[in-house]
């Protein structure tokens, strides 16, 4: 059995004891939407062990972490944002606005102005500028 954190929300959603709408779900990983999105798409990706952040990711968590990130691909794939691009978001800490503290990556996109805070597109850069 893998450990968990009774006290934790995240945890509370991967064991069903707290509803989410979820997006995706296999032995090691839940994706669901965030309560409070900041962008169109939104979807947290979590593993159902219970790990605080990613500092406290071990060596032995390193195939979990790299499937966190296939996963955000497929989601990405399959919410139709894969062409037009999305951003990937692990918070660690409070500093870094980290809230839960259960390893969460964020996966954003669907409208660039809401998806990323500081929007810079290509047609905006200045090409003469020598320092692009």
């Amino acid at each position: 059995m893998k450990k968990m954190d009774n006290k934790c929300v995240f945890c509370q959603i991967a064991k069903k004891a707290m509803p989410a709408k979820i997006e995706y779900e296999d032995e090691e990983i839940i994706a669901f939407w965030d309560i409070n999105p900041s962008a169109p798409v939104h979807l947290l990706i979590i593993p159902k062990e219970h790990i605080a952040s990613i500092n406290d990711a071990r060596p032995e968590n390193q195939q979990l972490l790299g499937k966190m990130l296939l996963v955000a691909k497929r989601l990405a794939k399959q919410k139709k944002i894969e062409q037009n691009g999305y951003r990937l978001v692990i918070n660690t800490g409070p500093w870094a606005g980290q809230i839960i503290h259960h390893l969460h990556l964020h996966l954003l996109g669907g409208n660039p102005s809401e998806s990323h805070p500081k929007k810079r597109t290509a047609d905006k850069i200045d090409r003469t500028n020598k320092e692009f």
